[in-house]
């Protein structure tokens, strides 16, 4: 396991939202085709105190999995508990020790500075732990 690429995607906060969603779509075409991937690992929705970030979020969500979806890339869900799972092997793990794991597991000379990147590499990670499961699962069926 290799990180190859990660940071933040800043939006224009001065745009009305359907402008940043188009941003944020022509963004994540961009890498796809830059990078190539196999798959899309996202988190599933939570639920969130604030029903306006909430919502926000699920635009996001939205668009990446039509990025996603328009390349022809199959788009892969988990939830936060078991992404911290995954990666730490506690579901209700804090943010610090995501970041710390992340960066063990993928020998990083330092935690990533932002903590986007850091979830953004916890869900890659629990993605192929998950993924090779799911084939030592269908090779023993």
């Amino acid at each position: 396991m290799q990180w190859i690429a990660g940071a933040p995607i800043r939006l224009p906060l001065r745009e009305p939202l359907p402008e940043r969603l188009a941003c944020l779509f022509r963004e994540l075409t961009s890498i796809i085709q830059t990078h190539h991937p196999d798959v899309v690992a996202i988190e599933n929705v939570f639920y969130a105190l604030n029903a306006k970030s909430a919502l926000k979020l699920g635009h996001v969500r939205g668009v990446a999995m039509l990025a996603a979806a328009s390349s022809g890339l199959q788009v892969a869900e988990y939830a936060p508990l078991a992404i911290k799972s995954a990666v730490v092997g506690y579901g209700r793990a804090e943010k610090s020790q995501v970041q710390q794991m992340v960066a063990e597991l993928l020998r990083l000379p330092e935690v990533p500075d932002s903590p986007d990147v850091a979830d953004a590499l916890a869900i890659a990670i629990c993605h192929l732990h998950t993924a090779a499961t799911l084939v030592r699962q269908a090779a023993v069926r």
